[in-house]
């Protein structure tokens, strides 16, 4: 059963508690809509099951991960695919450097979950045992990764052309193609950590912190298991709780039956300013939840001071300006530009970027026959938006509509601060949508945020070549 821990779990304050029960399923921790937290291994449904047999047969096992992203098939196929082909197809780097490159990129979300699992795959690779000591243990060529790795994970509109030079000459340098593979990799893992927080994914159970719980009948023997039974949170209290489905459809109809208005340029720059200056009003949940960084975390991070900070605070303006998408695209730039470096890379992330953007049932909550483009399209945009990365053709004014406060809370943590998602943010937003379209929420934020740290860190490597 799907429980509510009162007590910290390694670095997570918060989690969603996925203890298995005899046949092996979960179900959701608030058991809203009466929904499966998990599409459980033995699933009948042939896409799904086809999807855990290749990611099973790739990895070796069946991850927590996956079993949460097989909420969809399509994307979680996609997804798959390409993280196993930068983890263990035709590239650059060494195989062991890649998964170290891995651990380095989760660490700076301190996210043991995927740090133990990438450690165990980086020894079975051959590596040097010596290197899971920490960073000074490791050759000086991934030594100076360092600051490339905490700018892309917390501030990426700092990398420059200059942070490409300072890696592509000198001693211990890294070549074109190697540098391309690990911001990829780089760029993914921070965004699994996304994902990781945002859907409250347990480690695995052969994993340090790991859980493994008999079935639960009762909650005296949740008690007993020092958690209490998640229906002592089903009520959980929500500051300002705001409309769900009814509302939001609403929303989207007026927004459709309007007429298109005309914007000027300026005008369409100040409302995309707009809704960057309210970002910085949406304060995260305070760090007192963290735990203090155990030393099997710190050891593998440079600088654990440096974070986040909201773009619109970055200072000169002149010096650093908001990122035009017109003017550096992923479909115009980035993608063959990683694509001629890393062969064939570009291909698979171009499709799972789109799967991730055009992904649709056509629902909400227990509603049919609901287009959800714009949506789909305002989470995305928002997404970028904490980055500082604006799409020229869009009205921004659209987010203020459709986003309610505590889901752009959610966006704002889950994206930029995911070490500090809590169970409160999860319930706090889309009161009455069911948990997979939560987990679809969470599928953007992944891609979109890898989107992002991609944009800023290939347009600085074609400033170099240029």
């Amino acid at each position: 059963m799907a429980v509510w821990c009162d007590g910290p779990l390694n670095s997570f304050d918060y989690y969603f508690l996925c203890a298995p029960e005899r046949n092996g399923n979960c179900v959701w921790n608030n058991n809203l809509n009466n929904e499966k937290q998990i599409v459980p291994s033995d699933t009948d449904d042939e896409e799904q099951g086809r999807c855990y047999i290749d990611v099973f047969l790739a990895t070796s096992r069946l991850d927590n991960i996956a079993q949460v992203m097989g909420f969809h098939p399509e994307y979680m196929e996609h997804f798959y695919r390409t993280q196993n082909f930068m983890l263990r197809g035709d590239g650059p780097l060494p195989f062991e450097y890649r998964h170290y490159i891995a651990i380095m990129a989760a660490a700076r979300h301190r996210c043991l979950h995927i740090i133990r699992l990438q450690e165990n795959e980086f020894l079975l690779q051959g590596g040097d045992p010596e290197w899971l000591k920490g960073l000074h243990h490791i050759p000086q060529k991934l030594q100076h990764l360092n600051d490339l790795n905490k700018k892309l994970a917390h501030r990426p509109w700092l990398v420059t052309k200059d942070d490409m030079q300072k890696l592509l000459r000198g001693e211990d340098n890294w070549s074109l193609s190697e540098l391309v593979h690990a911001i990829v990799l780089l760029s993914h893992f921070h965004a699994i950590c996304s994902f990781a927080y945002g859907c409250g994914v347990n480690p695995e159970v052969d994993c340090d912190g790991g859980f493994t719980l008999s079935a639960i009948n009762d909650s005296t023997e949740a008690k007993d298991n020092n958690c209490q039974n998640s229906a002592d949170h089903d009520n959980l209290e929500v500051e300002n709780p705001e409309g769900g489905v009814e509302e939001l459809m609403q929303k989207m109809k007026r927004l459709e039956e309007s007429e298109v208005e005309e914007h000027t340029q300026e005008e369409m720059v100040e409302r995309f300013e707009k809704v960057e200056k309210q970002s910085v009003e949406l304060l995260p949940h305070s760090e007192e939840h963290v735990n203090h960084l155990k030393a099997d975390v710190s050891k593998y991070i440079g600088d654990p001071d440096f974070s986040y900070e909201d773009f619109a605070k970055r200072g000169s303006i002149s010096t650093i300006p908001t990122f035009r998408v017109q003017d550096y695209s992923w479909e115009d730039h980035g993608y063959s530009l990683v694509n001629r470096l890393y062969s064939d890379i570009g291909s698979l992330l171009d499709d799972k970027f789109r799967v991730a953007q055009d992904l649709t049932y056509n629902t909400m909550g227990m509603q049919r026959n609901v287009d959800t483009s714009s949506l789909r399209r305002g989470i995305w945009n928002y997404i970028h938006c904490m980055f500082g990365i604006r799409h020229d053709d869009y009205d921004y004014g659209e987010v203020n509509q459709l986003l309610e406060r505590s889901l752009k809370a959610y966006i704002k943590t889950a994206t930029c601060f995911p070490e500090r998602t809590t169970k409160k943010h999860f319930d706090g937003f889309w009161r009455g949508f069911k948990h997979s379209e939560k987990v679809h929420v969470n599928v953007m934020i992944l891609e979109a945020r890898m989107q992002a740290e991609l944009l800023y860190a290939l347009r600085a490597v074609m400033k170099y070549m240029t």
